[in-house]
């Protein structure tokens, strides 16, 4: 898919590799829309593309930890834009950040389910009118190999909390609504995949887990772009990659009763109708 005028969301792209994910589609023509909470990192990188002759890029600064905020994201990219090509969802805590203590969003939920999960899948619903306007697009999660199965008798992990267990949880939930969605989107011309980019990349998330890197940014920005505009998986849709081969993930997101729950659990969770 050639990127020149097509529109893309990132969130959390103002560091890692979502900011060299936009910076390389901004390169290649793409309308970039830049999430993140920090404005003068999204300054910087929008600097860094004027200087390299890429798109205008724009920037919408967000806290997707709440619904309000996730909401409040969607409207702001409703209100500018009539469609919407290709949305990555990026944005998330790892394992370590903030501590490994359990920690819970505005809303009650445990944080990094409410923020690399719940998220993503509020505002992937609310863009999904964009996303038809302009079809065929595309749905790219960012999950992760670290995936934890999810105890539905205890979602948000009140008891034997750990930062990896509900890092990995969010992770593997992002991939079984990628599943769900895939089916729910068939025949639409919306493909939706969800990938492990690389292993430990380079990035902040990692360094601040006190983690040394093993992969670059580059390495998984490549897997992501390869998902954004590839002609290989143009119709390939509800799948899980490592890197650039398709895998499997956790046999619970082949679960379908597994699936059922968490999908009535999300709906009831960010407030949105069946």
């Amino acid at each position: 898919m050639k990127m020149t005028d097509k529109t893309v969301l990132i969130t959390g792209s103002t560091d890692g590799v979502g900011r060299y994910v936009a910076r390389r589609l901004a390169e290649q023509g793409a309308r970039v829309l830049i999430h993140g909470r920090d404005a003068a990192r999204a300054k910087t990188l929008i600097d860094e593309i004027a200087r390299a002759g890429g798109a205008a890029a724009t920037f919408y600064q967000a806290d997707l930890s709440s619904m309000s905020g996730t909401r409040r994201l969607a409207e702001a990219v409703q209100r500018d834009h009539q469609h919407l090509d290709v949305l990555v969802s990026n944005a998330g805590i790892g394992s370590q950040n903030d501590g490994p203590q359990r920690q819970t969003s505005v809303d009650g939920h445990e944080l990094r389910f409410a923020v690399n999960y719940l998220a993503g899948f509020l505002l992937i619903y609310l863009m999904l009118p964009l996303l038809r306007t302009a079809a065929p697009s595309r749905i790219v999660n960012v999950a992760s190999l670290g995936q934890h199965p999810i105890d539905f008798d205890d979602v948000m992990i009140t008891k034997g909390y750990g930062g990896s267990r509900a890092y990995a949880q969010s992770k593997l939930a992002q991939i079984m609504f990628t599943i769900d969605l895939a089916q729910e989107l068939s025949d639409t011309g919306i493909t939706v995949n969800a990938l492990h980019p690389a292993t430990y990349m380079n990035t902040t998330m990692v360094r601040a887990g006190g983690i040394t890197p093993i992969s670059t940014v580059e390495q998984g920005g490549a897997a992501i772009l390869r998902l954004v505009e590839g002609d290989d998986v143009a119709d390939k849709s509800g799948l899980f990659f490592n890197g650039m081969n398709e895998a499997r993930a956790n046999p619970q997101a082949y679960d379908a009763d597994a699936r059922k729950r968490l999908r009535a659990l999300s709906l009831k969770l960010t407030g949105l109708s069946p």
